[in-house]
């Protein structure tokens, strides 16, 4: 009966409908009370033979069964909006915490798992909220004032009706323990399997390419096998559970049944007493029986608390400490100063007292080989971590002064793995400013160097992309996602190996299509083509976490022995 401190969190998301979808399944046991006593008089009328009342009274019974089936609708419509508006508000809360989290959580997450928790989970609390707890509250209120009106008629009767009554309520209870840990182990069961199939899917070129298909159908196999004997393991304490609970329903009614009988045989009570005794034992138990029901309609929910709790609480990897906003009307300076960073549990510091400034309006060209520092060094522009020591600073201000949501807002990334949406590709550029209008985005376009691409396409900025943009080739994938990048109008732009996939054509492009929009914002790009790199203003040379060399283009090739000479050296032309 205990109820899980996450779930009565959510059902404050939607108390007034809550309340009324209470109510009104109140109201729905009150119509068979009122159900059973008309019912008792028109049996005790049969009896005396005084059959002039029966129309009356049978008419009344067709009339409160009408009620009910409209009490009913009305508390099915009420509890499903209440359910509804606690399922929206859930997973709004949880995603717009696992955007505060940012890339550090989902990089120690499974996706699938999140999705699951996400998706199956809440669904979950809605069958929990809108359906179990109303009849939770109606089965503490309506059991005892039965009691207590069968203690008015015949109180011999509760000798069968409380033990029974009690038994159905608190029986079960010793198996709780065992049914949460059962339903731990299916949920946990459910969330890998969810998190392997999405896996599987997403990686299925990889797949087939190292000829792995059919050991991953093998390991998924097995996988729901572990699944069907959770789910089994679970059933059978559950299966235990409901005997108990239709063990003590059926036990309680027969006893309260034979009870009144006896007492009318002896004369102790009036025939109307005894079917209206008759008829509320069973009453009684009407509750006790829907709770069952209800509880295993939203046992799901109960599995998926701790998950959702855990998501919901998780702390994100820098605290939101900061107040200033940060001001973007112009292109800032971005300094780095002795940083230092390591990720935890690896064996060295992944930066070692990194020193260099990108200058306003320029673009930094930050160059090294593979596990130098380069993408750390974006992520801690971003603030996903802090340094340990050390500081980044746009002019001048340390970026932990700034409020994240505003410290983002005005850096745009545009990395190597590009991700679109199975959207058309106007919906993908306008998340980036979602009241942009067609103009804004053909412009968006046009100095990305893609609106002509996109202009021969059937649909245009219609068309919808395949997910991933895999209907699209590296290089227009890359080049939509500058497009959208620059939409936002940042005053920082991040080109994270942006120009990977592009061959040389793609790249002079890309190119230009910066030099054309250059001077507005400061940019940072990671690279290693030699094309892109001598393009920029500045050249940072990472090694081993540390800056060892930096300069312009000219003055970095002049030395032949020289760190850039050697990422040059083996970097792809």
């Amino acid at each position: 009966m205990i109820v899980h401190p996450e779930l009565r969190r959510a059902a404050r998301h939607a108390r007034r409908p809550l309340l009324a979808a209470t109510l009104l399944q109140g109201a729905v046991t009150l119509s068979w009370l009122a159900q059973a006593v008309l019912l008792a008089q028109a049996l005790a009328a049969i009896a005396r033979g005084a059959t002039g009342s029966l129309p009356v009274l049978l008419a009344a019974v067709l009339a409160v069964v009408a009620v009910r089936a409209g009490l009913g609708c009305a508390q099915r419509r009420t509890a499903a909006r209440a359910g509804a508006h606690v399922r929206v508000r859930l997973r709004d809360e949880l995603l717009a915490h696992l955007g505060r989290l940012g890339p550090a959580q989902l990089t120690t997450a499974r996706t699938g798992a999140v999705r699951t928790t996400l998706v199956d989970g809440v669904e979950g609390v809605d069958a929990y909220v809108s359906r179990y707890l109303p009849q939770l509250i109606v089965t503490l209120a309506a059991p005892p004032l039965l009691l207590a009106a069968v203690a008015v008629i015949e109180p011999r009767a509760l000798l069968g009706l409380v033990p029974a009554l009690l038994l159905a309520l608190a029986g079960p209870r010793a198996w709780d323990r065992l049914l949460a840990r059962r339903g731990k182990e299916h949920w946990d069961t459910y969330e890998g399997l969810g998190a392997d199939y999405l896996e599987a899917l997403q990686g299925m070129p990889a797949l087939r390419a190292a000829g792995a298909v059919g050991r991953t159908r093998r390991r998924l196999e097995e996988r729901s096998a572990q699944l069907h004997r959770a789910t089994v393991a679970k059933l059978r304490v559950s299966l235990v559970d409901t005997g108990i609970t239709d063990l003590a329903i059926q036990a309680g009614t027969a006893a309260g049944a034979l009870l009144a009988c006896w007492s009318s045989v002896t004369g102790g009570t009036a025939p109307a007493g005894t079917y209206l005794v008759l008829l509320l034992a069973g009453e009684c138990f009407r509750p006790v029986r829907d709770l069952a029901r209800e509880w295993h309609a939203g046992y799901l929910g109960v599995s998926a608390a701790d998950g959702l709790a855990a998501l919901r609480t998780a702390e994100p990897a820098v605290p939101d400490t900061g107040r200033e906003p940060a001001d973007w009307r112009r292109a800032p300076r971005l300094a780095f100063q002795d940083v230092e960073f390591s990720y935890p549990g690896a064996d060295g510091p992944a930066l070692g007292g990194v020193t260099f400034t990108a200058e306003a309006g320029r673009t930094t060209a930050i160059v090294g080989p593979s596990g130098a520092g380069k993408s750390t060094l974006l992520g801690l522009l971003l603030r996903h971590h802090d340094p340990q020591r050390g500081r980044i600073t746009v002019d001048g201000r340390d970026t932990a002064a700034y409020d994240l949501g505003s410290l983002r807002r005005g850096i745009a990334v545009v990395s190597q793995e590009t991700y679109l949406f199975h959207a058309s590709i106007a919906d993908n550029l306008r998340l980036a400013r979602a009241d942009a209008t067609d103009e804004d985005l053909e412009r968006a376009a046009r100095a990305a160097g893609i609106h002509d691409e996109i202009a021969a396409l059937p649909d245009g900025y219609a068309t919808v992309l395949g997910e991933r943009g895999a209907t699209l080739s590296g290089g227009q994938r890359a080049r939509v996602a500058l497009a959208r990048a620059l939409l936002a109008e940042p005053r920082v732009l991040v080109l994270d190996e942006t120009t990977a996939h592009l061959d040389n054509t793609g790249d002079a492009e890309l190119a230009a299509a910066l030099t054309r929009t250059g001077g507005q914002r400061t940019t940072i790009v990671i690279a290693h083509r030699p094309a892109t790199i001598r393009r920029a203003d500045r050249i940072a040379v990472l090694e081993e976490g540390r800056v060892v060399e930096e300069g312009t283009w000219e003055e970095l090739t002049a030395r032949p022995a020289g760190a850039l000479t050697r990422v040059l050296a083996v970097a792809p032309r």
